[in-house]
């Protein structure tokens, strides 16, 4: 059995445990380690569909992007770390990342194009703990997958529930301005303009 860090525990610290016992998916949430519930399939087929759609995008306008099997995200505190679903980098900012090529860290919002989270269970994370540190980080795209009819909060989703993905785009003033996307609706991607996908084909990728 992996033995955890003790709590509280540093950025640092997290990583280097992290680097050691990769059986398990952790994150770092204001210091407390979190073992993240594993992907079920719904989940993995989403977060599947959504980073295959967005390498496609990417071959075909030949942008300098990547989108790498798994990375952490650091919180501009350094006090969390996230693994996001699936998150596009600009590789050449990546040169500006000083711990990528030996710990796959991203500390800065620079070099992060976009960032995925399929809402699930924790689903709380999701649109409070990370929509806040990605926007403090300056990172320019999230989106919050909610695939499911019913997991988000009213306040994140709107009443009655249904499937609905949101888009957080940050504004000149540094704050995420929201679109949500429900039903035919074509995604409004700031950093893939020329995307043609609809929010139903993303949550029919979860049967």
């Amino acid at each position: 059995m992996v033995q955890a860090l003790q709590q509280p525990t540093s950025f640092d610290d997290f990583v280097e445990w992290l680097l050691e016992n990769s059986e398990c998916r952790y994150e770092l949430h204001r210091g407390i380690m979190v073992e993240m519930p594993k992907p079920k399939g719904k989940h993995s087929e989403v977060a599947g569909f959504v980073a295959a759609e967005l390498n496609f995008a990417i071959r075909q306008q030949q942008l300098p992007y990547l989108i790498p099997k798994a990375c952490i995200v650091r919180s501009r505190d350094g006090f969390s770390g996230y693994e996001p679903d699936v998150i596009v980098l600009d590789r050449l900012a990546l040169a500006q990342e000083p711990r990528w090529e030996k710990e796959s860290v991203l500390s800065a919002g620079a070099a992060i194009k976009l960032i995925v989270e399929v809402v699930s269970t924790n689903w709380q994370d999701d649109y409070s703990l990370k929509l806040t540190d990605y926007e403090a980080l300056g990172i320019q795209e999230y989106w919050a997958v909610e695939h499911y009819a019913g997991l988000g909060g009213r306040l994140y989703i709107g009443y009655p529930k249904r499937p609905t993905l949101s888009i957080y785009a940050l504004t000149s003033e540094g704050e995420y301005e929201v679109q949500q996307f429900r039903g035919a609706d074509r995604l409004c991607s700031p950093t893939f303009p020329d995307l043609d996908l609809s929010a139903d084909q993303v949550f029919a990728a979860g049967g």
